[in-house]
């Protein structure tokens, strides 16, 4: 059995790191309510953007634009969004999980990595890595996203990329959240079809100059908006999940430092009980 002095060393060890968690999950939080502010001023944009492409995507049968041709798939590039950071219980592994399974599906497939440990990830399972974006995670900015979708559009127009898949978390409740995997590229009409939200979607539309340039110039926004939504929505996942699990971490070092007390008072006692018998025998040998 551990010495007192173990014991006691061990429940200093399991306080301080008690400390830091308590920390972090105050931190979290703090940082988690900013991120939500953000996320619901994005989202109406974000839903908006979705609805206008939609009713561009429906009403432009015929149009032989490069995004939405006809892919054979031979060549699979992979978006994948996740924190710099771990200590966040099963988010980054989850969303990179997603996205393994797109890539183990294909045959040549290659990633850009939107955050630290995606790269890491990704790069321990031998997958090409086209591209690696850091320290965008927590706070990520429509121009971060927009440089992304630079990346993603130049490497279809090249042919280096024949689909375009993008990989975030989608942020349910503050204590769910779960990976979702989305097609960018090439779109396909047939993906807009459930949204009628849109009263008016079947009206009769004009395009100037004509609805191919229209379409070039709106799907390149409209991925943008796509990638800057789900890396904002993905950061409050981020956020949540790390307040959660520091919190769990916290509860878990509570009862450690509960258990420790108990076995160090018994240590303690054992300890008192030999004395006494020790004292006892000595007496009893010099009467």
């Amino acid at each position: 059995m551990a010495s007192m002095r173990d014991i006691k060393r061990r429940i200093k060890s399991v306080s301080s790191t008690q400390q830091i968690t308590k920390a972090m999950n105050l931190v979290a939080s703090s940082k988690l309510n900013r991120a939500k502010a953000r996320f619901n001023d994005t989202k109406p944009f974000f839903s908006a953007t979705q609805r206008v492409i939609g009713n561009v995507v429906k009403g432009s049968k015929g149009v032989s634009s490069i995004f939405m041709r006809e892919s054979e798939g031979k060549k699979t590039l992979v978006v994948v969004v996740t924190g710099d950071r771990g200590l966040c219980g099963g988010y980054n592994s989850n969303v990179c999980k997603t996205g393994m399974e797109i890539i183990s599906k294909k045959a040549d497939a290659c990633v850009i990595a939107v955050g630290n440990k995606a790269r890491e990830f990704f790069r321990h399972k031998n997958v090409k890595i086209a591209e690696a974006y850091r320290d965008v995670s927590e706070k990520p900015s429509y121009s971060e996203a927009y440089t992304i979708g630079q990346k993603i559009i130049d490497m279809y127009e090249k042919g280096e990329a024949d689909e375009v898949y993008f990989v975030y978390t989608e942020f349910i409740t503050t204590l769910t959240n779960e990976p979702k995997a989305i097609k960018l590229l090439p779109l396909d009409p047939e993906d807009f079809k459930g949204d009628d939200s849109e009263p008016h979607s079947s009206t009769l539309t004009i395009y100037e100059p004509d609805e191919e340039a229209v379409l070039d110039y709106v799907i390149p926004k409209y991925i943008n908006t796509v990638l800057f939504g789900g890396m904002v929505e993905s950061a409050v996942c981020e956020l949540s999940s790390r307040m959660t699990a520091m919190d769990s971490a916290t509860e878990n070092a509570s009862e450690m430092i509960e258990h420790l007390n108990l076995v160090y008072n018994r240590v303690r006692q054992g300890a008192i009980t030999q004395e006494i018998t020790e004292i006892v025998s000595g007496s009893n040998a010099l009467e």
